[in-house]
C-alpha cells in the first residue's frame, strides 16, 4: 500500500470523525428544543409511580443528552401510604433519570436509574410494628407481577440512589430524634423478583448536641428475593456499626451521658425469611470502664451469639451466646417462645473474675469508691424456667393446701421457683480506696431466692446470698443480697466499729457518710436496706409502652430511684465538728433512715454540765421547691441559768459551746452554718429569782446569726411571749448582740412582788417592751441594756418595808412607761389611779440580782393637793 492510499484514509477517517462532532453538536443545540417535554412528564411520573407503588408528583422535567441522555426532574416528591402517614416517604429538589437507549429502539421509554442528592427519606414504624419499607416492597412486587402479566414483560424497577441524603425515623406520626445523616443509599432490582439494598450512614440525634465523629458508621447490605407473602420473602442481610464510643453512643440512644467510657463494635448477619431466619451477632467492647474511674484492666469482651428468629411471632429459638470474660468465660443457652409464653434460659460462667463483676457494676452504677479492688472467681450455673401456676397438677395443690391446715398456717400452696442451680464465689476480697484493711469472704453461695407463696404474689425470680465478715463489733456483720432483672436489695446487720462503719459508708457512697468522720465511741448497730433499680429509667426507642403495674417492692424499684432505710443505733459515743470547742457527750442516739428524710431521733447528749435530748431531720430529697433546710428540736430538763452562763454564753470559760458558734457564725471565719429550723425547750429555766416554766423558742439561723420567730414561757403565774434576732460578732473584740421585743400577760402580783421582796396584790399585770443588749456575761448584759418597758395593773395594793408613797397602798389602776440603761429600769409617765383621782409615781428597779425597787417620796405640792 503506498503512502498517498494511506493518507487518503487518514483523511477521511478524520473527515468522517469531525462529521460526527458535527452532528452530536447539532444535536445538542436543535433536537432538545424540538423535543415536547410536557408529553414525557406524565409518562415520567407513571412510570416512577408504577415502579416504586406510590403516588409521584414533579414540578418540571427537562431534556439532558450530555454525558448521557436522560431527564432532569424537579421537586420529586413520592407520597406515602395513607397507613404510614400523610408525610411523603421521599422529597429531592433535583433528580436526574437517565433513559434505557436500547428501549427507545422499540419504540419505549424506560428509565435507567434515578439519582437523587441531598434528598429526605422518611421511615415509618407503626404501633403494630410494621415498616413503610415493607408496603414500598409489596406494593413494588405486585405492580411488577402486573406489569408482567398485562405487557408479558414485567416492569423492571430502575435503580434508585441516594448521595448526601438524610433518612428521618419516624414512629408512627411522631418523628423521633433519631437520623442517619450523610447517607448513601442504592436500591435496585437485580432480576425479576430479586431486589438489593446498600446503605452507609452516620447516626445522629436532632435534639442534642453529638460528637459526630464519635457515633460511628453503619453499613448494610441486604438481598431480597420475591415471594407470594413478604414473611415468606427470603432476606440475606449483614448490618455493621463500627467505631462507636459508648459515651455518645449512650447519648445517641438515651439523651444523656450514662459515664460510660470505650470503643464498639458491633454486626449482624441474617439469614432466612420473617418466619425463620438463621442469625449471628457479634459485640465487641474495648477500654469499657466509668468516666470517674480507670481500671487497670478495661472490662473487654467479645460476645458472639446465634439463634433462630421468628419474626412474625417475636420469639427465638436455639439461643447461644458465648464470650470470654477476663480469664473466664460466660456461656448464654435458651429459647424466648414469644406470644406471652415464659423464656427458658441458662447461664454458665467458667472462672469469671470478680474483679470484672466489680467493673460491670461500675459500669451501670456510677458513685462506688474509684480506688476499689476486687479478686476471687466466680463459677456455677443458673437455669431460668418458669412454671404457670395453671399448670401445677390439682394433686399437688392439693397436698400443699393440706400440709398448709395441719400446721393451721395461712400459707397458700407455693409456685415452684423458676431459677434453679447455683453460683459459687471463691476467695472473695475487697480491698483499696477506703477501707484499711480488706474484707474477706472465703467462700459466697449465691442460690435461688425463696418462691412466692401463692399465685397472688408478684415478686420477681431472684438470686439472694448471706456472708459475714468481722467489723469490728461484739458480733459479725451479715450482708444479705437479693438480685432480680429489676434491680437489687442489699441488707446490712449487725455491729461495727465507729471506723469501720466509716470506711463501709464512704466505700458505698452513702449520701452524708462525712457524719461519721468526727464520730467515735463504741461499736454502732446497723440495720440497713438499700434498694433500688441497676440503671435509671429510659424511653429507649420503639422500646414501646412501659410495663403494666405490679404490687410488690420488687416492682416499685422499676419506678423508683435508689433508696437507703433502717436504723443505726450508737451508744457511748462523741461527736466533734469543727464549729464545736469540745466534743459533745452523746449516751445514745438512733438514725432513721427512710421515708424520704434523714432523721436522728432520739439523741440523748451532755456538753459540759448541760443536758439533753434532739432531734434532727433532714430531707433526703431537695429541690427548688422543697430545699433542704434540717429540722433540730432540743428538750431539756430543769435549766439553771448560771449553768447555761457557763455552758453556752460565757466567753472565759474554757470549753463553752455557744461562744464557739457564735465565733463560727462570723463571715470571715470557718464556713458559715447551714440553715437550720430549731425549736429549743425545757422544764424550767431558772433565771436567778425568776424561774420560767416550760419555755420554748423557734429560731432559724441566717448568715450573722439567728433570728428568734417565737418564745414563750410561764412567768411569774403568767405568761411572756416574744421574739428578736441575734448578731454574731464580727471581730474578735466584738460581743454578740440581741435585739429582743415582747409582751407579758396574767402575771400575779403575789409573784411579782415576792420578786422585789415585798407584798402585793390585787388583779393581773400585763405589758410588754423591748430591750437590746450585748456581751456573754450577765454583767455585760445588764450593763449594755437599752429599751423601753410598759405595763399595767388593775385593782392592786402594794405594801412591804421602806417608805412607799401612799397611793400605791389599794389603787384602781396604775399604768406606768419606763426606760432601761445604765442597769437600771426607770419609770416615766408612771400614772396611780384611784377613783376620779391620779397621782403620779416615781421609781426604779436595779438589774441585778436579786433585783431592787426604789420608789421616790411625793413632792410637797402634789401631797398637799
Amino acid at each position: 500500500m503506498t503512502k498517498d492510499t494511506q493518507g487518503g484514509r487518514r483523511k477521511h477517517t478524520k473527515l468522517w470523525l469531525a462529521l460526527a462532532a458535527v452532528a452530536v453538536i447539532l444535536a445538542v443545540v436543535i433536537v432538545p428544543p424540538l423535543v415536547s417535554v410536557s408529553r414525557y412528564k406524565a409518562r415520567i411520573t407513571q412510570l416512577i409511580s408504577a415502579s416504586l407503588g406510590r403516588p409521584v408528583r414533579l414540578s418540571s422535567v427537562e431534556v439532558r443528552l450530555l454525558p448521557r441522555p436522560g431527564f432532569v426532574l424537579s421537586d420529586l416528591t413520592v407520597d406515602e401510604d395513607p397507613a404510614y402517614g400523610a408525610e411523603p416517604v421521599l422529597h429531592a429538589s433535583t433528580v436526574t433519570a437517565p433513559i434505557r437507549l436500547l428501549s427507545l429502539w422499540r419504540g419505549r421509554l424506560e428509565i435507567d436509574s434515578i439519582n437523587v442528592d441531598e434528598a429526605s427519606v422518611n421511615l415509618v414504624r407503626t404501633k403494630a410494628g410494621h415498616w413503610n419499607l415493607d408496603s414500598l416492597l409489596r406494593t413494588a412486587a405486585t405492580q411488577s407481577v402486573a406489569s408482567a402479566v398485562s405487557q408479558h414483560k414485567p416492569l423492571k424497577l430502575p435503580f434508585l440512589a441516594a448521595t448526601n441524603s438524610r433518612i428521618n425515623i419516624k414512629e408512627g406520626a411522631e418523628k423521633l430524634p433519631f437520623s442517619l445523616v450523610e447517607a448513601q443509599i442504592s436500591f435496585w432490582q437485580e432480576s425479576n423478583g430479586d431486589w438489593r439494598v446498600r446503605l452507609r450512614g452516620q447516626p445522629v440525634r436532632t435534639d442534642i448536641s453529638l460528637e459526630m465523629a464519635d457515633t460511628g458508621i453503619v453499613r448494610l447490605e441486604a438481598t431480597l428475593h420475591q415471594a407470594a407473602q413478604l414473611r415468606q420473602m427470603p432476606v440475606h442481610l449483614d448490618l455493621e456499626w463500627r467505631d462507636a464510643q459508648l459515651g455518645q453512643l449512650t447519648r445517641l440512644i438515651l439523651g444523656s451521658d450514662s459515664g460510660w467510657r470505650g470503643g464498639l463494635n458491633g454486626e449482624l448477619h441474617l439469614d432466612g425469611t420473617a418466619d425463620a431466619a438463621q442469625i449471628k451477632t457479634r459485640l465487641r467492647a474495648s477500654g469499657v470502664h466509668r468516666e470517674e474511674f480507670a481500671p487497670a484492666e478495661p472490662l473487654d469482651f467479645d460476645a458472639n451469639c446465634s439463634f433462630v428468629g421468628h419474626f412474625t411471632s417475636w420469639a427465638i429459638d436455639n439461643l447461644v451466646c458465648d464470650s470470654p470474660l477476663g480469664s473466664g468465660r460466660i456461656r448464654l443457652t435458651g429459647d424466648l417462645p414469644g406470644q406471652d409464653a415464659p423464656p427458658h434460659l441458662s447461664v454458665e460462667l467458667d472462672r469469671i473474675p470478680v474483679a470484672a463483676g466489680l467493673d460491670a457494676l461500675r459500669t451501670v452504677r456510677s458513685g462506688l469508691g474509684p480506688g476499689l479492688e476486687a479478686s476471687g472467681s466466680i463459677s456455677g450455673k443458673i437455669a431460668y424456667a418458669p412454671v404457670a401456676a395453671d399448670s401445677i397438677p390439682p394433686d399437688d395443690l392439693k397436698k400443699q393446701a393440706h400440709t398448709a391446715r395441719a400446721r393451721s398456717t395461712k400459707t397458700h400452696p407455693s409456685i415452684p421457683q423458676p431459677l434453679t442451680g447455683s453460683l459459687t464465689i471463691d476467695g472473695f476480697e475487697l480491698s483499696g480506696n477506703a477501707l484499711s484493711q480488706p474484707i474477706r469472704i472465703p467462700k459466697v453461695v449465691v442460690e435461688p431466692a425463696a418462691a412466692p407463696q401463692s399465685p397472688g404474689d408478684s415478686l420477681f425470680p431472684a438470686l439472694a446470698a448471706t456472708a459475714t465478715f468481722p467489723a469490728g463489733g461484739a458480733a459479725p456483720l451479715a450482708i444479705s443480697t437479693r438480685l432480680a432483672a429489676p434491680g437489687y436489695q442489699v441488707t446490712v446487720r449487725g455491729q461495727a466499729s465507729v471506723a469501720r462503719a466509716r470506711e463501709l459508708a464512704h466505700v458505698a457512697s452513702v449520701a452524708g457518710a462525712a457524719a461519721f468522720d468526727s464520730l467515735a465511741g463504741e461499736p454502732i448497730t446497723m440495720d440497713l436496706t438499700a434498694d433500688g433499680p441497676w440503671m435509671p429509667a429510659q424511653r429507649l426507642p420503639f422500646g414501646g409502652p412501659p410495663p403494666a403495674a405490679h404490687t410488690g417492692s420488687a416492682t416499685q424499684a422499676l419506678d423508683s430511684a435508689d433508696s437507703l432505710s433502717g436504723t443505726v443505733t450508737l451508744h457511748n459515743a462523741n461527736w466533734k465538728a469543727d464549729y464545736l470547742a469540745n466534743h459533745v457527750q452523746i449516751s445514745q442516739a438512733t438514725l432513721h433512715l427512710g421515708n424520704g428524710e434523714i432523721r436522728w431521733d432520739p439523741v440523748a447528749f451532755s456538753y459540759g454540765p448541760v443536758k439533753g435530748t434532739a432531734s434532727l431531720t433532714v430531707p433526703s430529697v431537695c429541690d427548688g421547691t422543697n430545699p433542704c433546710i434540717p429540722q433540730f428540736h432540743v428538750q431539756f430538763g430543769a435549766l439553771d441559768a448560771a449553768v447555761l452562763q457557763a455552758a453556752f454564753l460565757g466567753a472565759h470559760e474554757p470549753g463553752t459551746l455557744l461562744s464557739t458558734l457564735l465565733e463560727r457564725l462570723r463571715p470571715a471565719s470557718a464556713p458559715a452554718w447551714p440553715p437550720f429550723e430549731v425549736t429549743v425547750k425545757a422544764d424550767s429555766l431558772i433565771l436567778g429569782p425568776v424561774t420560767l416554766s416550760e419555755p420554748t423558742t423557734a429560731l432559724h439561723t441566717i448568715a450573722t446569726g439567728a433570728e428568734i420567730t417565737a418564745f414563750d414561757a410561764g412567768l411569774l403565774g403568767g405568761r411572756v411571749h416574744g421574739s428578736g434576732t441575734l448578731h454574731s460578732a464580727q471581730t474578735a473584740k466584738d460581743k454578740p448582740s440581741y435585739a429582743l421585743n415582747g409582751q407579758f400577760e396574767k402575771v400575779t402580783p403575789a409573784a411579782l412582788g415576792r420578786l422585789l421582796g415585798m407584798r402585793w396584790s390585787g388583779g393581773v399585770v400585763t405589758g410588754g417592751g423591748k430591750i437590746e443588749l450585748a456581751g456573754f456575761s450577765g454583767k455585760d448584759l445588764a450593763d449594755s441594756a437599752k429599751g423601753t418597758m410598759h405595763f399595767e395593773w388593775q385593782h392592786g395594793a402594794v405594801a412591804g418595808a421602806g417608805t412607799l408613797p401612799k397611793a400605791l397602798t389599794r389603787f384602781d389602776r396604775w399604768t406606768a412607761d419606763g426606760d432601761i440603761a445604765n442597769g437600771f429600769l426607770t419609770l416615766k409617765k408612771s400614772q396611780v389611779q384611784r377613783g376620779s383621782s391620779s397621782v403620779p409615781v416615781q421609781a426604779s428597779v436595779t438589774l441585778a440580782n436579786p433585783p431592787k425597787a426604789t420608789f421616790e417620796a411625793p413632792k410637797p405640792a402634789q401631797a398637799k393637793r
